[in-house]
């Protein structure tokens, strides 16, 4: 994703700055998932967190990679993996080492590599959901039925979309019939960009991160949101009248991030292990979830049941749900070129 925020209580960190710990893993993150509550195990095992470096948005990153900076692992989201691997900047993880592999949710790994025996160079750790946030004091549920609610005039000035490509993309698709993006055709991906430009002119604006949402709604300049789940819980427990309409007839999307290997890191790669391991561990599900993030391991997600997942906008939905998963580069490089231009108003 273009921005991923956690909602803790943690110090304000500045994009680039490290935060000293274990100097043999050095992890370049989004800020706030140096909570050491998210890897525990790690600590531990090993008396120390890892040592974090923090960048604002995955461009930013992929950019500073490349241009030489060292690390040993990364937190992406799926959309952008594929064009991180054809880069040449991350290598594949040995899976026998990931010792919830097997638990992980099968969705989220998008492929078999028992039976296929491809190369793993993402595995998945946090996800969400992505669907209507509405203000229920001044929007009938049956306008969020459908994601027509996006173009609906009586909303206009009252709308907001992330300023994400992929979230807004997954929107548009899923308006416009595609619940898949892995094979998209010409056709669909211009229905999608359609879609966006009809929109546009109904936005109050584009919204950058959970926090501008949250005040967005909370002062009434906005009643309907394509948001994040986690807007579900924060404005719940501010005593916001907030629905989440996961399930308008269209579906509603699933935003997957997890971690890299980076090639070169100068780190221990034991310990590059230790820290997924620690990640993927079930004492790690309770502290992401109540952060607002899904957490990869599904065995560990069962445990905790239905009802805790829905009140985090994150249980079980009967409706079409569009992955997240990478897709082709080529594509993603389409998409972000044409949601520039959707933006500045062409």
């Amino acid at each position: 994703m273009t921005l991923r925020f956690a909602l803790f209580g943690t110090a304000t960190l500045f994009a680039g700055a490290a935060w000293a710990a274990d100097p043999d893993l050095l992890v370049f993150d989004y800020s706030g998932f140096e909570d050491p509550a998210f890897h525990s195990e790690y600590a531990a095992k090993h008396g120390q967190p890892p040592s974090f470096t923090f960048f604002g948005d995955e461009e930013e990153a992929f950019q500073k990679l490349r241009s030489g900076f060292k690390a040993d692992v990364s937190h992406v989201c799926a959309g952008s993996v594929t064009k991180w691997v054809e880069s040449g900047i991350v290598e594949s993880w040995d899976i026998s080492r990931i010792d919830a592999w097997g638990d992980l949710n099968a969705d989220l790994k998008g492929t078999d590599v028992a039976e296929t025996g491809e190369e793993v160079y993402f595995v998945p750790s946090d996800f969400g959901s992505t669907a209507i946030a509405y203000n229920t004091e001044e929007v009938p549920e049956a306008d969020v039925s459908t994601l027509d609610v996006f173009t609906n005039a009586d909303y206009a000035g009252r709308v907001t979309l992330p300023d994400n490509v992929d979230d807004a993309y997954a929107l548009a698709y899923l308006a416009t019939g595609t619940t898949d993006w892995s094979d998209v055709t010409d056709d669909q991906f211009q229905a999608a960009s359609d879609w966006l430009r009809e929109v546009h002119p109904n936005l109050r604006t584009y919204w950058v991160d959970p926090a501008e949402l949250a005040q967005l709604l909370a002062t009434g300049e906005v009643l309907i949101a394509w948001a994040w789940n986690e807007t579900l819980p924060t404005m719940t427990e501010e005593g916001f009248p907030i629905g989440f309409q996961r399930e308008p007839e269209e579906g509603s999307s699933l935003w997957l991030c997890g971690y890299v290997n980076l090639k070169d890191g100068e780190g221990a790669e034991d310990k590059a292990y230790d820290f997924m391991n620690a990640l993927l561990h079930p004492s790690s599900t309770m502290p992401l979830l109540e952060a607002g993030y899904g957490h990869a391991n599904a065995a560990a997600m069962a445990e905790l049941g239905d009802e805790a997942l829905t009140e985090v906008g994150l249980g079980p939905i009967d409706a079409p749900v569009l992955a997240q998963l990478p897709m082709p580069g080529a594509l993603r490089e389409r998409q972000s070129a044409e949601f520039e231009k959707i933006k500045a108003g062409f």
